[in-house]
């Protein structure tokens, strides 16, 4: 059994982590849930019980052997650091340990050895990135992937309560004919619309979660040959990010045989019969922790080339089931 903290318990994807702490009967002998001041005073119910939500600070992390953190990046760098000092092993979902050279980058299904480096810290990928690996790892070891084109179509979940309540807020105030509320979340109004832009833009035109894309996909495949070449949207959907991908690969593939690798590969449920107008759709995710795949074609005048449209719940398997599947793969490991 394992003494547990969740830091970020307030938040979008904490609350999911403790959801799913009871949903999964994580082996807990304890669990103690940390926030910023501003949260604490508050209470969780957990396991029958509530739980005061206590302020985080380096005393609250003694005690703690697996810490599931959410924060923002800045504070990550303060908190895991201090949380792993403690004893702690701490699986960061923020962006700030995912590309340190000695801090592993986990996806259980996909690379579940790389938790054995691990010197305190193991970083949660991006949560676009998450579900694309889970459904490209299997495809990659039997025909080589090499390239990779993906448009993604992300929840406004991802941006968390506020890119939530944005949505909402203006959905409501252009159905009632009212002036809607100027965009703050994202850069122009997600009601409605389609938003070209995830995170800061960078020189190459390129935006931040783009290239957090392209680098993660090759350290969690381990396989820095893997070209990656990402276009992110936000679009104004609540919750479940989808993807439109085309991979190239060394050897020729064929629909069927993607269908048949991801029938027998963990985390993936193929929902793939056009003819009866079945593919997976964000409604339909939401809530479940698998990564969905359909639409499977060949590329037009290409044997090595598939196309495919996936989709997974962003908030589960794209954050805090992730987080959560880190910890159980360290408890079956014995670390």
């Amino acid at each position: 059994m394992k003494r547990v903290g969740v830091l970020g318990a307030s938040g979008a994807v904490g609350e999911v982590m403790v959801r799913l702490l009871e949903q999964r009967a994580f082996p807990a002998s304890s669990v103690k849930f940390l926030a910023s001041p501003r949260s604490a005073g508050r209470t969780i119910r957990f396991a029958g019980e509530d739980h005061p939500i206590l302020p985080v600070s380096d005393k609250q992390f003694e005690g703690i052997d697996i810490l599931l953190s959410s924060t923002p990046a800045s504070v990550s760098r303060e908190t895991s650091p201090a949380a792993a000092r403690a004893g702690a092993v701490v699986i960061d979902n923020s962006s700030a340990w995912r590309m340190d050279p000695n801090v592993p980058l986990v996806v259980p299904e996909v690379n579940p050895h790389d938790i054995d480096k691990h010197q305190g810290i193991i970083a949660n990928p991006n949560c676009s990135t998450i579900q694309m690996v889970v459904a490209l790892k299997p495809l990659h070891e039997k025909f080589r992937i090499k390239r990779v084109i993906v448009s993604t179509y992300q929840a406004v979940s991802g941006a968390g309560q506020k890119g939530m309540s944005e949505l909402e807020d203006q959905v409501k105030a252009r159905l009632a004919g009212q002036s809607e509320p100027a965009p703050a979340k994202f850069a122009h109004p997600i009601a409605f619309n389609c938003v070209a832009q995830i995170d800061d833009f960078l020189d190459s035109g390129y935006t931040k979660e783009e290239m957090k894309m392209v680098n993660e996909t090759r350290k969690i495949m381990g396989d820095a040959s893997i070209q990656v070449q990402p276009t992110c949207i936000r679009v104004p959907v609540v919750n479940c990010h989808s993807e439109s991908i085309l991979i190239e690969c060394e050897k020729p593939l064929t629909p069927d045989d993607a269908r048949q690798i991801w029938a027998n590969s963990p985390g993936v449920i193929v929902d793939d019969d056009f003819r009866n107008r079945q593919h997976p759709n964000p409604r339909a995710a939401d809530g479940r922790d698998e990564v969905f795949v359909g639409r499977i074609r060949q590329e037009i005048d290409n044997p090595h080339g598939l196309l495919f449209w996936c989709v997974s719940d962003n908030l589960r398997k794209g954050a805090a089931l992730n987080a959560v599947q880190i910890a159980e793969t360290m408890i079956a490991r014995g670390l």
